[in-house]
């Protein structure tokens, strides 16, 4: 196993959609970093209103939001949406769908027909995958506001690491639904289309209206789109993580069976 994980991390930082990835993600990050500066910037509105736009009071309660935000609001606004989710998924479908598409599982296949050692080296592999790409942003997120002199309220660095923490559980989990559907599947069809569709919260949503014509309990709160937006409470600060972890643990043990099927019920 730990050899398959060496072979892999090798491919990983050699892999061109890992750096795909990676750059779309911090583009993403600084797009949303400059417009929160435009937005918060009274100046910018003064003019925009000059030109004609139309500037209401919801826009000036909008840019007094930013300008007092913490670090770590701003982080979750520019974070929790599941955009990072959406990457994780289709970084992860992309390389793992390489294994079948470049013909390397059957030579790992046969020189190790274990094939159990293969699936454990790709659930470590979506921890780190998906760890990358979690710190990486939070990183981005403290550094790029300073950049263009937007200074949100400090937050204390035990804090940034417990949210980094929490934020990074949920991710491993859905880069683990990802390698189950590629294992299933054997291409990148379905993997994007879910990371697209569950990242952004559709599922959660579809569930939750579902549930109230239905009269279900709320079971949407324990998709991981959900559980991700609910890290961190503007106010109230990071929620309690027993319920990240419950949540966490959940799908990654469905996921991780499910892989282990798909890979000993299939021939490859």
């Amino acid at each position: 196993m730990f050899n398959m994980l060496r072979m892999d991390l090798r491919r990983l930082f050699k892999s061109r959609s890992f750096y795909i990835v990676l750059g779309i993600t911090a583009l993403l990050l600084i797009l949303v970093t400059v417009m929160a500066r435009s937005l918060s910037d009274p100046e910018t509105l003064a003019a925009m209103e000059e030109q004609g736009a139309e500037i209401d009071e919801s826009d000036r309660m909008m840019s007094e939001y930013i300008q007092n935000m913490s670090q770590l609001d701003f982080m979750h606004e520019s974070l929790g949406s599941g955009f990072l989710l959406v990457m994780t998924g289709i970084g992860m479908t992309l390389f793992v769908n390489g294994d079948f598409s470049s013909g390397f599982i059957k030579n790992i296949c046969c020189v190790n027909p274990r094939r159990r050692d293969y699936v454990l080296s790709k659930v470590a592999l979506a921890g780190i995958y998906s760890g990358i790409i979690t710190v990486l942003s939070v990183l981005l997120i403290l550094l790029s506001p300073v950049l263009i002199h937007m200074y949100p309220v400090p937050d204390s660095i035990s804090q940034i690491w417990r949210y980094t923490l929490w934020m990074w559980l949920p991710h491993w989990a859905f880069a683990l639904m990802t390698l189950a559907l590629v294992l299933l599947t054997r291409s990148t069809t379905l993997g994007i289309i879910l990371s697209l569709v569950a990242g952004s919260g559709l599922t959660a949503a579809f569930v939750g209206a579902l549930g109230k014509l239905l009269h279900w309990p709320p079971l949407e709160q324990f998709f991981l789109s959900s559980v991700v937006k609910s890290v961190y409470v503007p106010q109230n600060g990071i929620t309690q993580g027993w319920m990240i972890l419950a949540c966490t643990l959940t799908w990654a043990a469905i996921y991780g069976i499910g892989s282990l099927l798909s890979m000993e019920k299939r021939d490859i």
